[in-house]
């Protein structure tokens, strides 16, 4: 994979132009997507700037987010050939730290259920994850040093397991979703993928203009609670293996390792996240499914046929349920600096039916809390799994911190 953080300080040394390290992605691209199938659309003629933290570094963008410069058609045939006419707030902020954005990655359609064609970098058999299947794809591949995707219910953290790379789902709204198509605005949040945490950490500091958020030389070892979600059903064997390994790293790195058990609130809000994000969704697709039934993409129009009795009540009691389990998972920090807890059930599965399931992603997502996936193990047919750190709302520096110490407990 390519280092985001390795090249940034090529570039500063003046070993590497940033003409030469984007000329390098494109090179990749070409040897690799026509195994992969990764992006939507490319500029093959793209171009380095010349200024910014992130000058040199090429950058996919998931296609439910708007561009300028390529067509953003949200993986349907819907929106085919739609054009905007502005970038969205996060590509212009990767624009003014420097990077250059050099295509457009495939997405599940409208960020939902219905799988793309990109295959697993690791293992073409197998699925990448979804919904931001090309950006994790893309970055695991080895063919561009950072990428954006958005998670609703586990779509940065679950593809980025499958696809062994790094990936930070930031403190809800630390990222604008301004120009992101909507599908629940009560959980809708853009995250970033690269090949190791440093470089996610790197880029979200860049394009925030928050230099507290790259991860420090020296990082202090930290207490950690382990959280297996049993309310969210058993993990496979190689899940297991993931959170067991981790944690066992990290003890043996100089950490406070503890299992956690979860107050009884947060096993609820866990069951009714479908509740805000289903009745949600009803708003944000009401065009298309009201004016486009027909063209809708299958499995999304089959959930909005079994979701479309919910009632404000529901939600409204799904919200004040939120809402508790937030204010009891603050109180669990009190104990601990971070929690570890899975990526995903296990490796990805194989073939394209299905990008994977998002239950052990989805409570932190409602949490709005930032969550970190660190690459932990290579399962049977080379498939990656990961493990996910998350930290207190606002405590991305955080989470990214304790990220990289896992990473490297890992990695002795």
């Amino acid at each position: 994979m390519i280092s985001l953080a390795d090249l940034k300080a090529r570039i500063e040394r003046g070993e590497l132009s940033p003409d030469t390290a984007v000329a390098q992605s494109l090179e990749a691209i070409r040897a690799r997507e026509s195994a992969v199938g990764a992006f939507v659309c490319r500029d093959e003629n793209a171009r380095a700037q010349t200024t910014g933290p992130l000058r040199g570094i090429a950058v996919g963008i998931k296609d439910i987010i708007d561009t300028a410069d390529f067509p953003t058609e949200m993986g349907s045939q819907i929106y085919r050939g739609h054009r905007p006419r502005g970038d969205a707030p996060v590509v212009m902020a990767l624009k003014r730290a420097g990077a250059t954005i050099i295509g457009k990655t495939t997405t599940t359609a409208f960020a939902a259920n219905d799988p793309t064609a990109t295959l697993n970098p690791h293992n073409g058999a197998h699925t990448p994850g979804g919904s931001s299947s090309g950006s994790a794809a893309a970055v695991g591949g080895g063919m561009i040093p950072l990428a954006l995707g958005t998670q609703t219910g586990g779509s940065v953290i679950r593809p980025a397991s499958f696809c062994g790379v790094a990936a930070i789902k930031p403190s809800y709204r630390l990222l604008p979703t301004i120009g992101v198509k909507c599908f629940s605005w009560t959980l809708d949040t853009v995250g970033l993928f690269g090949a190791g945490v440093r470089d996610v950490a790197l880029g979200l500091a860049a394009m925030t203009n928050r230099p507290d958020l790259a991860v420090p030389t020296g990082v202090a070892a930290p207490r950690i609670g382990v959280v297996t979600q049993a309310f969210a059903g058993a993990p496979e064997a190689s899940g297991a293996e993931a959170l067991q390994k981790a944690a066992r790293a990290a003890g043996q790195a100089g950490a406070t390792v503890r299992e956690l058990a979860m107050p009884d609130v947060i096993a609820e809000a866990w069951r009714i996240h479908p509740v805000i994000q289903d009745f949600e969704a009803h708003q944000s697709f009401a065009w298309e499914y009201g004016q486009n039934y027909d063209a809708m993409p299958p499995l999304l129009r089959g959930r909005l046929d079994e979701s479309k009795d919910g009632t404000p009540a529901d939600y409204d009691a799904a919200l004040d349920v939120a809402a508790r389990a937030r204010q009891a998972l603050a109180a669990v920090f009190d104990e601990v600096d971070v929690l570890i807890t899975l990526s995903a059930p296990g490796a990805a599965p194989q073939g394209l039916s299905s990008t994977g399931d998002p239950r052990y992603n989805r409570l932190w997502t409602l949490m709005g809390v930032p969550c970190v996936n660190v690459p932990t193990l290579v399962a049977e047919g080379g498939l990656p799994v990961g493990v996910t750190v998350v930290a207190p709302f606002g405590a991305d520096a955080r989470a990214l911190a304790t990220g990289s110490f896992v990473e490297a407990a890992i990695a002795k």
